[in-house]
């Protein structure tokens, strides 16, 4: 399910989209595999205070903030405030069946 901030311009909600949907896409990837899968839902489960002002590298992510920003992106805020690590992690979750993961 998506979830916007309140406070979120239409640009952050659009990068939260695409990554919404980069992550969907990429969770359903019959060629992904499923212990990155976990990875992922691992990292959207994880509460802000374990970040820390940390930032993640992980390429499927940052692929998919690359193409929603049209930036080169190097890094991603770990942090469930940022629209694009957001976005993906949902985005996985959601596309991801329950009884898989036991979430």
């Amino acid at each position: 399910m998506q979830s916007y901030d309140d406070d979120w311009t239409d640009g952050q909600r659009a990068v939260y989209d695409e990554c919404y949907q980069a992550g969907t896409e990429w969770a359903g990837d019959p060629d992904t595999p499923s212990e990155d899968v976990q990875h992922v839902i691992n990292l959207g489960q994880a509460d802000d205070d374990t970040f820390g002002d940390s930032e993640t590298d992980y390429p499927p992510l940052l692929d998919a903030v690359t193409q929603a920003t049209g930036e080169n992106v190097t890094s991603v805020p770990a942090s469930h405030a940022d629209p694009g690590f957001r976005g993906f992690v949902d985005g996985v979750r959601d596309a991801t069946a329950d009884e898989v993961f036991g979430l």
